[in-house]
């Protein structure tokens, strides 16, 4: 398979991508239209990309959609997003059967609305046997927020906190049971993780782009992944000792 940069080589597939989709609301003012439009935009991208990714063999793609901090957020902009999210969860859940896709949402969904919950729920019931892609979508979700609880849950558990290691907070993350990510991508020129898998991350590779969400495309998608490839992931070891991309 070929991206803009060169051939893919369906062996060194990022098995997990994160994306932070950024820029929806720039989008929008740039063309005089409102907000919301470059969030209804932004929405209709997520399926492109997660089509994007089943077809070239990604198996977990986690998408950041909306953090913990958009909670500042003026009051009548959080309700715009909470019924684009409702829209999404009715109208899209068809296209993640279809996709043979499971989605699963990551985040302290308590601060969700309760109709929201809900369809969250019915959505990861309906799409739980499906085995081609894992889609996280992180809701109400913090690096730092999943982190605390993560160790919380730990010392519930009765772990002391003097015994406490990696493998009991990893074990006890929103993304527990998966792979960190092996790709980061953000959009929108933005140079930052944003509190986005802060403890997963620590040794993914990462790729910015200027393009904004609404206009990032499978062929970029495609390019990110051809980027990914041809760098030299050493993991804090010597040239010497690389580990392959697998």
């Amino acid at each position: 398979m070929s991206s803009g940069g060169g051939f893919l080589k369906e062996k060194a597939i990022p098995g997990h991508v994160g994306i932070i989709m950024d820029g929806n609301g720039r989008w929008a003012e740039m063309r005089g239209l409102p907000r919301s439009e470059g969030h209804k935009r932004g929405v209709e991208r997520v399926i492109q990309i997660s089509k994007a990714a089943c077809g070239v063999g990604v198996k977990t793609l986690s998408l950041y959609a909306f953090s913990i901090e958009n909670w500042s957020r003026p009051e009548s902009e959080i309700s715009m997003l909470m019924k684009l999210l409702e829209s999404f969860l009715i109208n899209d859940l068809d296209a993640f059967i279809e996709n043979n896709i499971k989605f699963r949402v990551i985040g302290n969904r308590e601060k969700l609305p309760v109709k929201i919950q809900h369809l969250i729920r019915h959505v990861e019931k309906m799409t739980e046997g499906n085995a081609r892609l894992l889609v996280n979508c992180a809701l109400s979700y913090g690096g730092r927020d999943e982190i605390v609880r993560a160790v919380k849950k730990a010392l519930s558990a009765g772990v002391a906190p003097d015994a406490l290691t990696e493998e009991n907070i990893s074990s006890n993350l929103d993304t527990s049971g998966v792979s960190d990510p092996d790709l980061i991508i953000r959009t929108s020129g933005e140079l930052r993780l944003s509190n986005f898998l802060l403890w997963q991350s620590a040794y993914s590779e990462f790729f910015f782009t200027n393009t904004l969400w609404p206009d990032f495309t499978r062929e970029e998608f495609l390019e990110a992944l051809y980027q990914y490839q041809i760098r030299d992931r050493r993991f804090g070891k010597v040239r010497g000792g690389t580990i392959k991309c697998t």
